[in-house]
């Protein structure tokens, strides 16, 4: 990743996050410098991808194919109404266009796949995995580890959300946790954009983190939440040496 200079205006845009401790300008740089693939880009990954190009990573890698529908709107915050019948990455694209112009977005209409997720994981230095179909994340998960870039993967389902960091070589992946591919994983389930939005903007968070190296990333641990009760939990977790993705990778 570069560490290109920010001109007056994104000095001024980003001037209250850079007063965060341990991130300032270098960490502003080093935003600026990063690619992101986001993939999907609904109530979970759309939220993601809104709040880093709020943020100002450089280049935002979006992948998601079809229209949108309209009981798609109750949750996914980059597209509205007028935009329905119409390919949510351009809908998405225009929205972070209108939100940051400095963000470049390369807009993918595909979802990710064994076929495409090497190549599309190439674009970028992390990826968030927010798909709604495991096999999509198991792909993605599969590209990170072979090319060795960290992984977001934020999920929800109801009221409950849940977030983990893959660190290649350092962490467990998804083929650790999930050695098949959870049962009632489905297209389409429950969702208030409320909690999507929670697990889309703390996965942000996490990558903000990831890419301007400071704070303490999410590493051998997974974050679970139920806002139905507000309680949130950090659940220490391990790599399993028999993993067929990375259990060959030294510590």
């Amino acid at each position: 990743m570069s560490h290109p200079e920010l001109t007056p205006d994104e000095q001024t845009r980003y001037e209250w996050q850079m007063w965060v401790r341990d991130f300032g300008a270098a960490g502003q740089q080093r935003l600026k410098g990063a690619s992101v693939l986001v993939s999907r880009i609904g109530g979970v990954g759309g939220t993601a991808a809104m709040q880093l190009a709020a943020a100002g990573i450089g280049r935002l890698v979006l992948a998601h194919a079809g229209d949108l529908r309209l009981n798609d709107l109750n949750r996914q915050l980059l597209m509205s109404t007028g935009d329905l019948g119409l390919p949510r990455i351009d809908s998405a694209t225009r929205r972070l266009a209108e939100l940051n112009p400095h963000v470049a977005v390369e807009k993918i209409g595909e979802n990710i796949s064994d076929a495409n997720a090497d190549a599309l994981v190439a674009r970028a230095d992390v990826v968030v995995s927010a798909a709604p179909l495991f096999a999509e994340r198991l792909a993605m998960n599969r590209a990170a580890v072979r090319q060795g870039k960290p992984l977001v993967d934020c999920a929800m389902y109801e009221l409950e959300g849940r977030l983990i960091t893959v660190l290649p070589g350092q962490t467990p992946c998804l083929d650790c946790l999930y050695p098949e591919s959870p049962p009632l994983w489905k297209r389409e389930f429950p969702v208030f954009s409320a909690v999507s939005s929670t697990v889309g903007a703390l996965a942000a968070m996490e990558v903000i983190k990831l890419v301007a190296g400071f704070g303490t990333p999410l590493a051998n641990r997974l974050l679970s939440y139920d806002l139905r009760d507000m309680s949130f939990h950090s659940i220490a977790i391990a790599r399993r040496p028999d993993c067929p993705t990375c259990g060959h990778l030294s510590p």
